[in-house]
């Protein structure tokens, strides 16, 4: 079936003469679209001052070709920060100086702490795919441990729902299941295996065939991943605000990393962490019923997911076409034009993911999310999607179409001097301040994620202090910038592989710690290198004042290599965990979650 031929579901009723509302009656429609305009404004004034800043950089002397491109290449990589920016600025007025963050961001989410029974099934769902299977299913049993510790366990279902093709991983999945169900005594009649014969669709195909098959005796479902880990009680009060609002068809937890021995890891949430809360409350904000999901540790309303979520098969033939690989998105477009809410709950805690290993773990990762959220280009003309849908799939797109702009803007800064320009007439003082506020911009969610923290009373202490805290920043601001560049090379080069054929593969991930080889590192990392003595080389020969200064944009790509295996090797990560450097409130204040699962991991 086509995209453009599942039209969407009659509106709901309205009272005549009350302000009209969001399909599930959390919020007036007219407070949002004012907030939408408002962020409008914002971004556009910010992104046109931007470029009119840049036109009189670069247009000081005359325009050269090399002109034009550098200001081409920027118009189209700068809007993803621009609303980084808002987003992250808006986040720290919501949660910190409106008043009423919960009234300001999510309304809905008042329902998770009134003490109401939870009356509605709920099945919590695994899916896998060529993972460890201890490992994975140990999470889930940890998962339904704290669930019955809460009371509410009758209500819920376990389903291990297994795409793996390995014969011996899926023997050994069954084995576990069965220790796992022999030990859980009355409550086995509650766990359920099924592995498909055919693993069509990837994940999204495995939850459609399980809301197809076993969805009607539910009413909502809980997905996780392989390496997803969420408290009984942060279960139990998603539950709560969906038999409140019947209207919300998706609500997304905000998940956070949990506490990792390897070094990469632990550099990369220490910054993700703080980047995500301030983030997502400030798109919370103007999203509204239009927000994200992310495939994962969220509550679905089982009965429109089924109807009204079926994922189209993308026309044509190459890298863009067939089955969608990011299809979490799409889902939240379909089910918002079905006219049930999508919406976040950004609130920290019972909510947790494992970050990638490594850098060729996350690199890898990254570029499947690139060639799914690519695919949306042929999602653009969906009918009866809402305003914010259709910018939400827009902005998937930009996310990384900007990355090969960067990259060609980098590599034209560096042989500008060519266009015959000197730097005598070049205003050489406002584009340094230009990249300054730029960098600024650029690493604004997370620098308003630490003074999220600062702001929060008791932040810094659940930290380790303000000195780690500090460390921690330091340390993660230079890991991030050279990963950087590391990653986003390889995103352009698989950008501009696409239309060639060049495709992501959906494969097991390894989740564990472990030690990048030199060998490894260098075959997946020598293009970064290349690059990098390219731009070093240019920029020796014909402007070596810029050297210094673009250090932390292009450093990164002559070091890719060592910061791989340095990154992934066991004294880092040993050193990081030791001093406390990177270290995360789970890890001075440990739930009983994360801690039942590195005790019994390890027997």
């Amino acid at each position: 079936m086509s995209p453009r031929e599942i039209e969407p579901a009659a509106p709901s009723l309205a009272i005549a003469g009350a302000p009209a509302m969001t399909p599930a009656g959390v919020q007036q429609a007219q407070v949002l679209t004012r907030r939408r305009w408002i962020v409008f404004a914002l971004n556009t004034l910010t992104y046109l001052g931007l470029l009119v800043w840049l036109a009189s950089i670069l247009g000081h002397g005359g325009w050269s070709v090399i002109d034009a491109a550098i200001f081409f290449g920027f118009a189209i990589a700068s809007p993803w920060t621009v609303l980084g920016l808002w987003n992250a600025l808006i986040g720290v007025w919501a949660l910190h100086f409106s008043g009423d963050a919960v009234a300001a961001v999510a309304p809905h989410a008042a329902a998770a702490d009134v003490p109401t029974p939870i009356t509605a099934r709920t099945a919590i769902v695994m899916a896998i795919y060529n993972e460890d299977p201890r490992r994975a299913i140990l999470r889930l049993e940890i998962v339904r441990e704290s669930v019955e510790r809460t009371g509410e366990g009758a209500h819920f279902d376990y389903f291990v729902l297994s795409d793996t093709r390995d014969p011996g991983i899926a023997k050994r999945e069954e084995e576990e299941f069965d220790v796992w169900k022999a030990r859980s005594g009355a409550g086995a009649a509650r766990l359920h295996y099924r592995r498909r014969a055919s693993n069509e669709g990837f994940k999204a195909g495995n939850m459609r065939e399980f809301v197809e098959t076993r969805g009607n005796g539910y009413e909502f479902m809980i997905p996780l991943d392989a390496d997803s880990l969420m408290s009984g009680e942060a279960i139990v009060r998603m539950v709560r605000v969906g038999q409140a609002w019947p209207k919300i068809g998706i609500l997304q937890g905000l998940v956070t990393g949990a506490p990792a021995k390897s070094g990469f890891a632990r550099l990369f949430q220490f910054g993700m962490r703080h980047a995500m809360r301030p983030y997502t409350s400030g798109a919370a904000w103007w999203n509204g019923d239009c927000g994200p999901f992310w495939g994962h540790n969220a509550l679905v309303r089982i009965a429109p997911f089924r109807d009204h979520c079926h994922l189209p098969v993308l026309p044509g033939t190459g890298p863009l076409s067939g089955r969608i690989l990011s299809h979490d998105q799409v889902e939240a477009v379909l089910m918002r034009r079905a006219g049930y809410e999508v919406r976040v709950l950004p609130q920290e805690g019972g909510n947790w993911e494992d970050n990638p290993p490594t850098l060729s773990e996350f690199s890898r990762r990254d570029t499947r999310w690139c060639q799914g959220n690519l695919q949306y280009l042929k999602l653009l003309d969906l009918k009866g999607i809402e305003a914010t849908s259709r910018f939400q799939l827009v902005w998937a797109i930009m996310m990384f179409i900007g990355i090969p702009a960067w990259t060609a803007i980098i590599a034209l800064i560096a042989i500008k001097p060519l266009d015959g320009e000197t730097y005598a007439n070049f205003p050489g003082m406002s584009a340094l301040w230009l990249y300054i506020v730029f960098m600024l911009m650029y690493l604004s969610p997370k620098l308003a994620g630490y003074f999220d923290v600062a702001l929060t009373k008791g932040g810094l202490k659940s930290y380790g202090g303000g000195p780690r805290f500090a460390a921690g920043v330091i340390a993660e601001t230079v890991f991030s910038l050279l990963l950087s560049s590391a990653t986003t090379f390889r995103t352009a080069i698989f950008v501009l592989g696409l239309p060639f054929g060049v495709s992501a593969t959906w494969s097991g991930q390894s989740r564990d710690a472990h030690r990048v080889a030199w060998d490894e590192a260098a075959k997946l990392l020598w293009p970064q290198l290349l690059f990098g003595f390219f731009i070093f080389g240019a920029a020796f020969l014909l402007a070596r004042a810029t050297i210094l200064p673009s250090l932390p944009l292009t450093l990164g790509y002559v070091v890719a290599i060592p910061l791989a295996v340095m990154t992934s090797g066991a004294a880092l990560g040993a050193f990081l965990q030791s001093t406390g450097l990177c270290a995360i409130p789970e890890e001075f204040d440990t739930p009983r979650e994360i801690a039942d699962f590195e005790s019994r991991r390890s027997r």
